[in-house]
């Protein structure tokens, strides 16, 4: 079964930057579609950027809380998801998990970014930013 673990998080003030990072280990998902979510404190768990099987560019898709300021990759050999988090907020605050489910056509559309589609969760990485 493929396990996830995130890293990365940590408290940063506004306008700041931190990179975090996921890798995937055991068997699993040949080609897996993966993603970030976020949840914070007494609010629903939120869809914040998905990327498709290739980790190619032009196939991610943005909430648009966070459109222009992070940008989702994810290097292949190394099995590693990133996110890459600029200018953050103080209402970035967050637990962040990635997620990764086999490939499929909900990969190309904003349904990649719905936590209903993915059985493979991360334990998480609390993201804080202070103003």
């Amino acid at each position: 079964q493929v396990q996830l673990v995130e890293s990365g998080g940590g408290s940063v003030q506004a306008g700041g930057s931190l990179r975090l990072s996921c890798v995937a280990s055991g068997p699993g998902y040949s080609r897996p579609c993966m993603a970030w979510f976020r949840q914070a404190p007494g609010k629903k768990r939120e869809g914040v950027a998905g990327i498709d099987s290739h980790g190619s560019e032009g196939s991610t898709i943005y909430a648009d809380s966070v459109k222009g300021r992070f940008t989702i990759s994810k290097d292949n050999a190394k099995n590693t998801l990133y996110l890459q988090m600029n200018s953050l907020k103080p209402e970035d605050t967050a637990m962040y998990y990635c997620a990764a489910e086999e490939t499929g056509s909900w990969c190309y559309d904003e349904r990649i970014v719905r936590e209903d589609e993915y059985n493979t969760w991360g334990q998480g990485t609390q993201v804080t930013v202070s103003s």
